[in-house]
């Protein structure tokens, strides 16, 4: 792997752990993706400012010899933080709770602003933070640097590349359109910005003097070799990491990575009202004539929350969020550390 890329975040190999928001995220790890020599990181979008301080000081005591992490955050789209459900958003969900023996929510508590939790993340100081969603504040920008942490920024384009670097961050993450989870297209639409990672990484690398980390449909080492060839400093993998032994992912999920039906992944809104990757199952199938009537994030994720963590708790995988990226039937159920390994 590049030199620039493994001196900038203080490893031993170009492979960052993909952070996973909404609970999917472990602390182990994180700690075990840092410890065989790449950069584990933590999606801490769902948690509070309290919760973000707790965090840091978690993976500090869990990676060992003082090895770098990352902890990543959702930049807001403009006005997002202030919408509210509708009763139309909640009567619309009301089979669905009743399916999984729910109350129906009878009002609505916003998630944490980001404001207050970058605050909170900057002042933990972890060795790295990255951004999906947007270009952080100037502000935030400045500050990582005066306090000497590496930020790292997601594009699903040649412009939002160059928007991130315009805008300080020390690594951009080329993320194709093969990638699970969430797209974090902010220029456009996601729909204008389905750039496939054989297409996007050269392009990207070509544009930008910074760093580049290749994310999407990257599994196993033929992925990673890849990458490289197309121009990428390193690689960043998420469903690989989700199939580990150390993953916070449920049963259910897991177990639909080993399986069939992991060939078969669609982008959709159903889940958080956000455009994401994910493995088809019943419920995506089910709702499919309202994907363009849920209302946009956070507000269908706040509300679809309850549904998810019922569906996890049970291994109900017909009503749980499978992310998954295209590659999903590469990875394996092994230790992080056999899987960092076998990717060298």
């Amino acid at each position: 792997m590049s030199d620039r890329l493994t001196r900038l975040l203080g490893i031993e190999h170009g492979i960052v752990q993909g952070p996973f928001g909404g609970g999917l995220s472990s602390v182990p790890l994180a700690a075990a993706v840092s410890a065989a020599g790449g950069l584990g990181s933590f999606g801490a979008n769902h948690l509070t400012p309290d919760g973000i301080t707790a965090l840091v000081g978690e993976l500090r005591a869990a990676v060992p010899d003082g090895l770098p992490f990352n902890v990543n955050l959702w930049v807001p789209h403009p006005g997002e933080q202030d919408l509210r459900p509708t009763a139309a958003d909640v009567e619309r969900l009301r089979p669905f709770y009743e399916r999984l023996e729910l109350k129906t929510p009878d009002g609505y508590a916003p998630p944490p602003l980001f404001d207050d939790q970058i605050d909170a993340l900057l002042a933990a100081a972890p060795p790295v933070i990255s951004f999906v969603m947007g270009v952080p504040p100037a502000r935030v920008v400045e500050e990582t640097r005066r306090r000497g942490i590496v930020t790292l920024g997601t594009a699903t384009t040649v412009d939002e590349a160059l928007a991130l670097e315009a805008g300080g961050i020390d690594v951009v993450i080329a993320s194709g359109s093969d990638a699970g989870g969430h797209r974090g297209a902010f220029l456009r639409p996601v729909t204008e910005s389905l750039v496939g990672t054989f297409s996007l990484v050269p392009q990207v690398a070509d544009a930008v003097g910074v760093p580049v980390l290749a994310a999407g449909g990257i599994a196993d080492r033929r992925g990673v070799l890849a990458a490289r060839a197309l121009g990428a400093d390193g690689v960043q993998i998420g469903t690989g990491f989700l199939a580990t032994t150390e993953s916070g992912t449920s049963t259910a999920h897991k177990a639909a990575l080993a399986g069939p039906d992991a060939r078969t992944t669609v982008l959709t809104r159903i889940f958080s009202g956000r455009h994401a990757r994910a493995i088809l199952n019943p419920l995506i199938r089910e709702m499919a004539a309202a994907e363009d009537q849920v209302p946009p994030y956070p507000v269908q994720n706040t509300l679809m929350r309850p549904l998810r963590a019922a569906a996890a708790s049970r291994n109900d995988a017909a009503h749980v969020n499978l992310w998954a990226g295209q590659a999903a039937a590469l990875s394996r159920p092994i230790p992080a550390a056999d899987y960092v390994e076998s990717l060298l």
